[in-house]
């Protein structure tokens, strides 16, 4: 017989529920890198190799609390890993290309360390809902934005970077700006939704959301906000058009988007020495050139798992030499795929992205009782944000893990939302608010 409770030494019960969703909005919290990271940092906002040791430990709680959910939960996390076997292929990926990696004990490590990000990613997606998963992280980047703004008001000197933007309990000025942007989306999800009843704080974080994005001056957080609120309109008419009219619409919206992709990469540039701005976006532009150089050299498989971006190898000292700065990735989350894998990885990850897009907008259309909306405007955000950042197969990575989790639970309800309203396959829980309360 199942327990569903553990009674303390004193008498008091705590639901496994209540276990849930602490242990998944706490390990989300530390996954972001939030607070912890700025204290260990240096002046300058560097990281030491003790401190990035000490940054390892509050992972390992994160680890086994994922382990002891999934054991629990073991057929739902099979049915999970049947209903899309691309991300285990893909997961399989990172552990393979140590057998050609130019750094063999890098490539495995991270490659361990990825393994337990996915694995927390199959634990949000078979034991919360959408709607359930979107108040979690009302509440955890909540606390995150709101501790921002405090800390920035109560220390303005460790809450900002060196040229006086703000970034709050993160490291980089990019991460908070990222976070401010998934808040933002966040908050309007939950002003949309209407059945939290949660209007008056999300009115409130939404406020502190766009506060924090416009002090970081994150141009990559700014566009990603701006995407997801076209995204909002082009979802919400999605699901009130007809079959065909839904055609015509993404149609337009693919031929609109690739318009606007040729755009960019032809009048960009331009356009930014024409106004007196950086032209090199910060530096990403030598760098993607020297970057796509080192990806035709080994294209087929590339240079391992995360083994390419490391002192012991010659060619990125070289690369930093000639930039003149150390970058700690490609600054595109696609270009650092082909580094890692080759196309042999590219291949099935875009194979796993179009699927999932298009099963999201199907469960969109004909299953609205779940919430899809702001997972699939989610989804689409992320692939904009590593046009310029890299978030993809990032270890310990909040962001990198929910969008792993969504690309599950679409793969998850999509074969039986057509069967049912509520998926046989998801045992009975109770609501998130009341399982957040410990009895």
């Amino acid at each position: 017989m199942r327990v569903d409770s553990l009674r303390t030494a004193s008498g008091p019960t705590i639901s496994w529920r209540a276990i849930e969703c602490w242990g998944a909005g706490i390990s989300l919290f530390f996954q972001a890198g939030a607070f912890l990271p700025l204290i260990l940092a240096d002046a300058d906002g560097t990281l030491s190799e003790s401190a990035k040791s000490i940054l390892r430990l509050p992972c390992f709680p994160v680890y086994v609390f994922t382990i002891v959910i999934l054991i629990r939960n073991f057929p739902q996390f099979l049915m999970a890993l049947r209903r899309n076997l691309i991300v285990p292929l893909i997961l399989v990926l990172p552990f393979l290309s140590t057998l050609w990696s130019i750094g063999p004990p890098t490539t495995l490590r991270r490659a361990i360390g990825l393994l337990f990000c996915v694995l927390l990613s199959y634990v949000l997606a078979i034991r919360f809902t959408p709607r359930q998963l979107l108040f979690l992280l009302f509440v955890t980047l909540g606390a995150c934005i709101v501790l921002s703004v405090v800390l920035s008001v109560v220390s303005p000197s460790l809450a900002s970077m060196p040229d006086g933007t703000m970034r709050g309990i993160f490291i980089h000025k990019n991460v908070l700006g990222w976070y401010a942007s998934l808040m933002i989306l966040v908050a309007s999800a939950v002003l949309i939704d209407g059945t939290l009843g949660l209007r008056r704080t999300a009115f409130i974080l939404l406020a502190a959301g766009m506060v924090c994005l416009a002090s970081s001056g994150s141009m990559t957080a700014i566009i990603a906000t701006s995407v997801a609120y076209c995204l909002i309109g082009f979802y919400s008419l999605l699901q009130k058009s007809s079959s065909i009219g839904r055609v015509v619409i993404v149609l337009f919206f693919v031929q609109l988007s690739v318009a606007i992709l040729i755009s960019l990469h032809e009048f960009l540039v331009p356009a930014l020495e024409a106004l007196g701005k950086d032209a090199t976006l910060t530096g990403r532009v030598p760098l993607w050139e020297l970057v796509d150089r080192e990806i035709s050299d080994r294209w087929m498989f590339g240079y391992g798992y995360q083994a390419f971006w490391t002192t012991a190898n010659p060619e990125a000292t070289r690369m930093w030499l000639k930039i003149g700065w150390a970058a700690p990735h490609a600054h595109n989350g696609y270009r650092d795929i082909l580094l890692s894998f080759g196309i042999m990885g590219m291949i099935p990850f875009v194979l796993l992205l179009l699927h999932a897009i298009r099963q999201g907008a199907t469960l969109h259309c004909h299953d609205s009782q779940y919430g899809w909306l702001w997972l699939n405007v989610f989804t689409i955000m992320i692939l904009v944000m590593n046009l310029t950042e890299s978030i993809f197969f990032a270890q310990n990575d909040t962001i990198f893990i929910l969008f792993t989790a969504a690309i599950i639970m679409f793969s998850l309800y999509a074969p039986v939302v057509s069967i049912s309203r509520s998926p046989s396959w998801q045992a009975p829980s109770r609501g998130l608010a009341s399982g957040l309360q410990i009895s």
